[in-house]
């Protein structure tokens, strides 16, 4: 998941998430039908016949997290996925995302620059000094 959603705009929210399906052969229906089933997952599911320009932003990065997880992944990678929000629609599809990592059973590796979400982890790491040391933690020692 990314911090611009990367939805393609002449497909529908349903069909944008069914794609990772139809992309490894699953058939239409069945695509369509569990693409449907997340778009219900992210409180969407009447804005599946709509394209991504007529969707929020939030609305968008939603079904960027459906289209993610359509696959049932294990791991759910997200680099900077509220980077385009403001601070409240940033707060509730934080709140999605945990949600979600909490009833599918996910490791959730989160990317960001904000550190009221960064807490919200947890565990939460910083790169300093080309290290990852914990949030919150002295810079390590240049020596």
């Amino acid at each position: 998941m990314w911090q611009f959603h990367y939805l393609l705009p002449e497909f529908t929210a349903l069909e944008n998430v069914a794609m990772p399906l139809l992309a490894r052969g699953a058939q239409k229906r069945e695509a369509l039908q569990l693409a449907a089933n997340w778009l219900k997952e992210v409180d969407l599911e009447d804005r599946g016949g709509h394209r991504p320009g007529e969707l929020s932003g939030g609305e968008q990065q939603r079904v960027a997290l459906a289209r993610a997880l359509v696959n049932n992944p294990r791991l759910l990678l997200a680099d900077e996925p509220t980077g385009d929000l403001d601070q409240t629609t940033a707060g509730r599809v934080f709140d999605l995302v945990e949600r979600l990592h909490a009833s599918h059973g996910l490791t959730s590796i989160l990317v960001t620059h904000n550190l009221d979400l960064a807490a919200r982890c947890t565990r939460a790491l910083k790169l300093e000094g080309g290290r990852l040391v914990p949030l919150g933690a002295a810079p390590p020692n240049s020596n």
